[in-house]
């Protein structure tokens, strides 16, 4: 019965949905595939993703950079996070082999903490990263790169380059210095487009517009100072406090509501440059009005592919808290829709990891 290991960084829940969608592709060739995850995720939004009868290790194999909100990333913090936990490299890396070795698997996947490629390349196990970014390429185009220490620079080198394959899923950082590196198309999951389904489950007129607003697991901006346009409805996922306050908005991602359906659903969706819901919006469809994250590294090549697939436009932090959206969102909706992006990525991704696990 093959083996497939997977570890997820700490910096968040994006990364679980990018191999999530492979580990139930490579399920379906392989039935009898076994999977463990590590990552300290919340255990029921990993069941609500992997296929059922995986092992899950709850601890990270990396540290998180740590957010002051949903576009603020605290860097000094960072920078002396990365240089802790890369001082103490030779334990995490004997831990990390220790894990493998336990119960050897076929496959490493790391989407895409750099210790466990180095620890499976040792013990002779295949590992492939795979990602929009590598944390070197978002450390050194930071505002602290210049500072990293240099033995946190080689052992992310070493782990990144020195993996069988890293995969880079459209849009991702360019990440050229990478020997190793395949491009393969965006990794979504493409959704029947049922809005009158979703506004019957909600209630609504069915002329009312729908507008997903999705930030990530750092929260929203303070949408509590932005009146609700009457003829939009804002979905909103973990401010139930914002949804109870409004009739303009309302809580999704229950039951019969889950978010990628819903987001398939909308007219537009609010959010800030991140991979998950760029690349969901874009094979759905759904034109994207999103708040610049001016000091995310990985953001400018998310908006370039973004704006190439979808209408998409930016507005200012200021003018989101405002509640001044209704005009660029009524602009969106006046440009000529596109056809969805195809989802490629899903199906490239397990081909290319199959012959490893077969």
């Amino acid at each position: 019965m093959p083996h497939l290991f997977i570890a997820v960084t700490a910096h968040g829940y994006g990364h679980l949905a990018q191999v999530a969608p492979i580990a139930q592709a490579l399920t379906c060739r392989l039935p009898g595939l076994r999977i463990t995850l590590q990552g300290t995720l919340a255990p029921a939004v990993v069941a609500a993703r992997l296929p059922k009868g995986y092992r899950h290790l709850h601890e990270d194999a990396d540290v998180a950079l740590p957010m002051a909100g949903p576009l603020e990333v605290r860097w000094e913090e960072g920078l002396a996070r990365y240089a802790a936990f890369d001082a103490e490299h030779e334990r995490h890396l004997a831990h990390e082999r220790d894990l493998l070795a336990a119960d050897p698997p076929d496959l490493l996947l790391a989407d895409a903490p750099w210790i466990p490629l180095i620890a499976a390349r040792e013990l002779g196990i295949p590992g492939v990263g795979l990602c929009s970014l590598s944390w070197l390429d978002i450390l050194e185009e930071s505002r602290v790169g210049a500072r990293l220490p240099g033995g946190l620079v080689a052992h992310m080198r070493d782990g990144y380059a020195g993996a069988e394959l890293f995969i880079r899923p459209a849009p991702s950082m360019p990440m050229a210095w990478l020997p190793n590196g395949r491009d393969i198309g965006p990794i979504a999951v493409h959704r029947p487009r049922e809005p009158e389904v979703v506004r019957k489950r909600l209630g609504v007129a069915q002329e009312k517009r729908l507008a997903l607003v999705q930030f990530g697991g750092a929260g929203h901006l303070p949408l509590g100072k932005a009146e609700p346009l009457p003829e939009w409805l804002q979905l909103v996922t973990p401010d139930r406090e914002l949804a109870a306050a409004h009739s303009g908005f309302r809580l999704v991602g229950g039951p019969g509501l889950n978010v990628p359906d819903v987001l398939a659903a909308c007219d537009a969706v609010i959010t800030k440059p991140g991979y998950g819901t760029f690349a969901e919006a874009a094979c759905n469809g759904i034109p994207v009005l999103y708040v610049p994250r001016s000091d995310w590294p990985e953001a400018p090549h998310l908006v370039d592919w973004l704006g190439r697939q979808v209408p998409a436009a930016p507005i200012s932090a200021a003018e989101f808290i405002a509640g001044r959206i209704g005009r660029p969102l009524g602009q969106l909706l006046d440009t000529e829709r596109t056809a969805p992006v195809p989802a490629s990525g899903v199906d490239e991704a397990a081909e290319l990891l199959l012959p490893y696990l077969v």
